[in-house]
């Protein structure tokens, strides 16, 4: 075997020029192992006994790429030992707060960019053909569906960060009830589960 295409050469290849993409694969190996190994007692002792304060923080974790999917295999782990219609709610403050912090940021460091990007001419482009009703309400719908499920709330946040019809208060009620939505199914699948 020529040792230019071994195996680990193409790994090393790979590794060095998608690490983000790896350490989010780690991430989901990581959630894998944390669910199942709820039956692992130290473990899930150590999960249960953070209550509701570790709700508030898988809550916040939540909301972002790398911690999306061990916050997710948390809710799992607790729903068997908490209210969850208590949890949900504790829960979707945390991710609000995760959320708040990205809207925040969005607004305030990219908003030159954004004003920028919506001049290109691929933007105006798609801008002059789509119906007014499609451009006000399309944008928002996926944003919320992103925010609402266990995906990375970073996408679905820039997109109505970058929206000039969302009020940071709208955000603030979208953001909440959408993320507790989703905690709260979670919940129900872990009661299943």
């Amino acid at each position: 075997m020529d040792s230019s295409s071994s195996p680990v050469k193409f790994a090393r290849t790979y590794i060095s020029k998608y690490p983000k993409f790896l350490l989010l694969f780690i991430t989901f190996i990581i959630s894998y192992l944390l669910f199942y190994s709820k039956d692992y007692g130290p473990f899930q002792n150590f999960i249960v006994g953070l209550g509701y304060s570790g709700t508030f923080i898988a809550g916040i974790l939540f909301t972002y790429g790398f911690t999306a999917a061990p916050a997710t295999a948390i809710f799992l782990i607790l729903a068997g030992h908490q209210n969850i219609y208590l949890a949900s709610f504790i829960g979707g403050l945390g991710a609000l707060i995760g959320d708040l912090f990205i809207f925040s940021f969005i607004r305030q460091s990219f908003a030159d960019e954004i004003m920028k990007l919506s001049r290109e001419k691929i933007m105006s482009y798609f801008s002059d053909r789509l119906p007014g009703i499609i451009k006000k309400y399309t944008l928002p719908v996926v944003a919320g569906f992103i925010i609402a499920s266990p995906l990375p709330d970073e996408m679905g946040v820039s997109l109505l960060a970058a929206s000039r019809i969302v009020s940071t208060k709208m955000f603030v009620i979208a953001s909440y009830l959408l993320n507790t939505a989703g905690i709260y199914v979670l919940f129900e699948i872990g009661k299943i589960l």
